[in-house]
C-alpha cells in the first residue's frame, strides 16, 4: 500500500484536527507506543494551539467515559452520534448547540425516525441499540457482520422509494464481531457537521484536518478535509478514499498512515505540518 499520494500538501496547513475516537485517536489494546504517542500529540496540540474535535458515533456519556479511561486531550468542540449533534464546552460542561439541530430539523419536512422504525419493524436481521444509542436524530441498530454492507444497501433503496429525508451509514465495530446500522437525516454526517462548524467558526473547509479508520468517516475522508487514513483502516474503505480523491483531482489531500491508531495520528500531523 503507498503511503501516500505523490504530492506534498501545496494548501495551507491546516489549523484545527478533528478525529474519530474509536479506532482512530484511541490507543489500540495493549499498545504501549500509541500511549506514549497519545501524550505527544497532546503535548505538541497544546504547544501550537491547535483547536480539537471529536467526530464520532459516540453518545456524549460515553465520550466522557472514554476521554477519562484513555486520558484523552479536552476537545474544544464535540461533534457525537455520527454528526447529528454538535457540543460547545461551557462553564457549567458539555451543551448542545440548539442552531445546529433546527438545522437538522428543517431538514426532514416532518418525517420521525419513529415511522422509520416502523418501516424496519420487518427486518428480522435489524437488532435495535440499546436506548442510549438512539438520539433525536440518529437510528441505530447492530447486525451481523458479513451482511452489514448489503442490508444497508438495501435499506437504503428502500428508503429512496418513499423519498424520505434519511440516510443510512455502515460500519463494522471496532473489536466485535457485528455491524453497524445508523439512520440518519441525509443533511447529517461527520462532514456535514464539520463543514457547519467551521462556518460558525468562519473557516474555510481547508482549516480542518481529519483523521478516520471506518465506514462512519467515509462522508469526511472524502469531502475536500486534507485527511488521514490510520494503517487499521478498513482496506476497502481505503480504496474508496483513494479513489474519490483522485476523481477529484485532489493529489494532496490524503495521508495514508504506515501506523495505527493513535500513532497514525500523531505520524499524520506531522506531515501535514499541524504540529
Amino acid at each position: 500500500m503507498e503511503n501516500l499520494l505523490p504530492y506534498a500538501p501545496a494548501l495551507p496547513n491546516p489549523r484545527a484536527l478533528a478525529t474519530d475516537l474509536d479506532g482512530t485517536l484511541i490507543p489500540l489494546p495493549e499498545t504501549e507506543t500509541h500511549q506514549a504517542d497519545l501524550l505527544s500529540l497532546k503535548q505538541l496540540l497544546e504547544k501550537n494551539r491547535i483547536p480539537l474535535v471529536f467526530a464520532t458515533g459516540r453518545h456524549l456519556a460515553s465520550i466522557i467515559t472514554a476521554i477519562d479511561a484513555f486520558s484523552l486531550p479536552i476537545p474544544d468542540c464535540i461533534i457525537a452520534d455520527v454528526g447529528t449533534t454538535i457540543y460547545e464546552r461551557t462553564e457549567k460542561g458539555w451543551a448542545p448547540i440548539i442552531s445546529y439541530a433546527h438545522h437538522l430539523a428543517a431538514s426532514l419536512d416532518g418525517v420521525s425516525l419513529l415511522e422509520i422504525e416502523q418501516l424496519f419493524q420487518k427486518y428480522d436481521a435489524l437488532t435495535l441499540q440499546s436506548f442510549e444509542n438512539q438520539s433525536r436524530f440518529k437510528l441505530s441498530y447492530e447486525c451481523s457482520q458479513d451482511s452489514t454492507f448489503e442490508l444497508a444497501k438495501h435499506l437504503q433503496l428502500e428508503l429512496d422509494s418513499i423519498a424520505a429525508p434519511y440516510a443510512i451509514t455502515a460500519s463494522l465495530a471496532p473489536f466485535a464481531t457485528h455491524g453497524l446500522i445508523d439512520v440518519l437525516p441525509r443533511s447529517a454526517s461527520k462532514a456535514s457537521a464539520l463543514r457547519w462548524w467551521a462556518q460558525q467558526m468562519g473557516w474555510d473547509f481547508g482549516s480542518l484536518l481529519f483523521a478516520g479508520d471506518s465506514g462512519n468517516d467515509l462522508a469526511a475522508l472524502t469531502s475536500g478535509f486534507r485527511s488521514i487514513l490510520v494503517a487499521n483502516a478498513d482496506p476497502e474503505l481505503v480504496e474508496q478514499v483513494k479513489a474519490s480523491h483522485q476523481i477529484a483531482g485532489w493529489n494532496d489531500r490524503l495521508y495514508i498512515a504506515k501506523q495505527s491508531a493513535t500513532s497514525g495520528v500523531l505520524e499524520g500531523c506531522r506531515w501535514f505540518g499541524v504540529i
